[in-house]
């Protein structure tokens, strides 16, 4: 490629292309790593090959007028600049930097290859450009949309392999898979027994036209036909963990994979679980982990792979859950999302792997399988499947295998009627994990929960329900004492009070289970006991709702033992 050839290319374009970025000497790095997410992800949903960064032409007139940008002379830290861009580039994408003199000025070029499968993120986030300006992908929808319909049109999963063969799938893995699309497809079941190798595989949409794809040999391959895959790599590990989290145990598995799950899942420890503190509870014994909720994870861990990324998916056997990764982002945005909707995502990753797990029995209907997981973990009454979804580029999904707050389970077992949604957000509350603004609003309103932020705990209706009111009266105990010392302090700053600043003071903090004139009668209460406690004394000879309360200061000579007979 002549540099100079290009260069006189692009300055003659008529203005500024989405696919096209001039610039005079900005060497911000992460505005650079912003712009390759970008420019790598505009050249894509625009058909073109490549993307381009120059330095050393003014945007405007694309006049040449020369930079002082050395990239390669350039850190970040203690880290060259190129490394450091693709390091947090995702997936890796394979820039190129030229400098090099063009009309005697120095120019730099950066060239910057269109995203293939997925949208290309830096630091975890996907940018676009729209017009001239860079922009966050996912704030353009439309664009993201046409984005995944290109992406899918070139679904990595579906590509054919050249050289592969039939020959080249596994024996023992191709009856499994026989005998699982049966199960699937009952009505075929007769019918498919008579079909050769080749129709069935077809049938099932691992092979086109009787040629290979690389979902075959993910899933059906030979161990020794995986490097039809390079440099991508189809793996699944699975690592034993004690206490302390030091590794005891580990097996790494290949293709096929639809084998390697049952391999998985007989090395998983799947104990007997007996919940003791109250016998009531469970009046039967119940293994740690729901068998189709283990596979199921592990099947959708194989789907949405990012393959192209080199990485293994791994199973972390802990002693008390089960810990799932694999690459790739998690394409619907939130487990929130998935449950709200009860629908097929818009787009996948692996479009054609995932179709031939449905076929073969692995994964449910597209898009209905998350949601199943979570109800069956609520019919177990055990905690709900964690995802983990915080860091760029990996999904993480844990599956406890214990009851980690008697209360919550109890609340399963006796509130049936709770909609999946509120469960989970209960669940959420169990764990100690903080709500947003809009779901402790929503839980309060429902009187599910009760305290203040970030103390929230399970509110009186639901205690009632759960027997589990001694735990909310020792709650409620602590909510007294605090509102004491509200009152104290406001005493101290202000000498006296009135019982309606003493209302205006506590009404609007008190717990929404009770009615205003509840609310009314509490602090009345705690009035009276703080007198009785000598912590406050009435001001002056008013009396009724005109008397006043001041602290009480003790004389010298007064016994530290107050009389609490003494008579209001």
């Amino acid at each position: 490629m002549n540099l100079n050839t290009v260069l006189c290319e692009l300055t003659a374009l008529p203005s500024e292309v989405e696919w096209v970025e001039f610039k005079c000497n900005n060497q911000n790095p992460e505005e650079m790593g912003e712009y390759l997410s970008a420019l790598a992800n505009a050249a894509a949903l625009l058909r073109k090959d490549r993307a381009y960064i120059v330095w050393g032409i003014e945007d405007v007139t694309h006049k040449v007028v020369g930079t002082s940008f050395k990239p390669r002379q350039t850190k970040k830290g203690n880290e060259e600049l190129e490394n450091w861009l693709g390091r947090l580039l995702q997936p890796r994408l394979d820039f190129r930097v030229h400098e090099f003199a063009h009309e005697g000025k120095p120019v730099v070029v950066f060239e910057v290859p269109a995203a293939s499968h997925t949208p290309v993120r830096f630091s975890g986030e996907e940018f676009i450009r729209v017009g001239s300006y860079k922009k966050k992908l996912k704030d353009y929808p439309e664009k993201e949309r046409a984005l995944w319909a290109i992406f899918q049109k070139e679904d990595w999963s579906a590509q054919l392999l050249p050289g592969a063969s039939l020959d080249d799938l596994d024996p023992e893995a191709l009856v499994f898979a026989r005998l699982e699309y049966a199960k699937k497809q009952p009505r075929l079941a007769a019918e498919a027994k008579q079909w050769d190798d080749r129709t069935f595989l077809n049938k099932a949409k691992l092979c086109v036209q009787g040629k290979v794809t690389r979902t075959a040999i993910i899933l059906l391959g030979r161990s020794e036909a995986e490097h039809f895959l390079s440099p991508a790599i189809a793996r699944v590990s699975w690592v034993l963990k004690g206490e302390g989290g030091v590794e005891k145990d580990y097996r790494h598995f290949g293709p096929p994979l639809i084998l390697a799950v049952n391999q998985v899942f007989g090395l998983i420890r799947n104990l007997t679980y007996r919940y003791l503190p109250n016998a009531s509870l469970f009046p039967t014994e119940v293994t740690q982990y729901d068998p189709w909720v283990i596979r199921e994870t592990l099947h959708n861990s194989i789907a949405h792979e990012d393959y192209t990324q080199a990485g293994r998916i791994n199973v972390v056997e802990e002693p008390d859950s089960l810990l799932f990764t694999n690459l790739g982002e998690f394409l619907p945005g939130s487990v929130e999302e998935v449950i709200r909707r009860d629908s097929p995502p818009d787009f996948y990753r692996n479009r054609s792997l995932a179709e031939a797990m449905v076929n073969l029995n692995m994964i449910d209907t597209i898009g209905s399988g998350i949601k199943r997981m979570f109800r069956v973990q609520r019919q177990r009454f055990f905690p709900m499947p964690d995802y983990d979804l915080k860091e760029p580029g990996r999904v993480k999904v844990r599956i406890i295998g214990k009851v980690l707050d008697e209360k919550y389970t109890r609340m399963l077992m006796a509130r049936s009627d709770l909609e999946l949604a509120d469960v989970i957000l209960l669940d959420k509350v169990q764990k100690g994990r903080p709500l947003t603004d809009e779901e402790f609003r929503s839980l309060k309103a429902k009187r599910l929960i009760e305290g203040r932020r970030p103390s929230v705990f399970v509110s009186a209706e639901v205690a009632a329900a759960t027997e589990s009111k001694a735990d909310y009266i020792k709650k409620r105990a602590f909510d007294k004492a605090h509102y004491k010392k509200m009152v104290a302090a406001y005493l101290e700053k202000f000498g006296e009070a009135k019982r309606e600043d003493v209302n205006k003071l506590l009404l609007g903090k008190l717990s929404d289970a009770l009615n205003e004139k509840q609310k009314r009668v509490f602090v009345m209460n705690l009035l009276q006991e703080m007198r009785r406690e000598r912590t406050i004394v009435p001001v002056g000879a008013q009396r009724g709702r005109g008397a006043k309360w001041g602290l009480h200061k003790p004389a010298a000579k007064e016994s530290a033992e107050p009389n609490i007979m003494q008579s209001e």
